[in-house]
């Protein structure tokens, strides 16, 4: 099956290139950053680096991942994401790529070790949130990590509505009822590289992005057959 990365990208033009030159192309086909209305150079480090570049000026982690859904190929079996500041290393996508390329998964989601290396306030509400939707859809996951892959089939069945915070939880929800296969593997964590996170960054931002993991799970338990 043919993989592209997906990488949403605001303001990252200081790690977004690099990102891009190190991502493992003898299995990622292609890279797509989508950037999300930045107004720094992001798209011309992206484009640069190797990477096609699209465009989403509507703010929202949802937005750009929902806009590099849109322009992956039509031939695109498995879409990796990724976040584009550097907390993530790309040499480890094959952790989540070769279980679903193997066929033991549908979705793969890359558990961070967040302790130590993420805001303890953004660390807790994550956490939080995971074991209540392991709990409630019997799911084995801890986290809602950036670095994952997921079936492209399953993808466009989840009709993902989410474009805000939202977006992770509603991904993992809607696989777990439609009764995917989801696999969890530990991935490293950093600190981003440079810039400052959008949504982790303040206790504010936290909250936001809490509230929006929490209720996108409610609302995916209420219409649940």
């Amino acid at each position: 099956m043919k993989a592209v990365l997906i990488v949403p990208a605001l303001n990252e033009a200081a790690v977004v290139g690099d990102l891009v030159r190190r991502t493992p192309r003898d299995i990622i086909a292609e890279v797509i950053v989508v950037d999300n209305g930045s107004t720094d150079a992001t798209a011309t480090v992206a484009r640069d680096a190797g990477a096609r570049v699209v465009h989403e000026p509507r703010r929202g982690y949802g937005a750009a991942c929902f806009a590099g859904v849109t322009a992956l190929p039509r031939d695109a079996g498995v879409a990796v994401f990724i976040d584009a500041d550097g907390s993530q290393r790309p040499e480890e996508i094959p952790l989540v790529l070769d279980p679903v390329l193997s066929g033991h998964a549908d979705l793969v989601l890359g558990a961070r070790k967040l302790v130590g290396r993420h805001p303890m306030h953004a660390a807790a509400g994550t956490r939080l949130v995971a074991r209540f939707v392991a709990w409630r859809w019997r799911v084995p996951i801890t986290d809602f990590g950036p670095l994952r892959a997921v079936r492209v089939d399953l993808l466009r069945r989840l009709d993902m509505q989410d474009r805000a915070f939202g977006w992770p939880v509603e991904m993992v929800v809607k696989a777990a009822v439609l009764g995917a296969r989801i696999l969890e593997v530990p991935v490293s964590h950093t600190a981003r590289l440079a810039g400052r996170s959008k949504v982790s960054g303040t206790l504010l931002g936290t909250v936001r992005a809490g509230y929006a993991f929490l209720s996108t799970a409610l609302r995916a338990a209420r219409h649940e057959p």
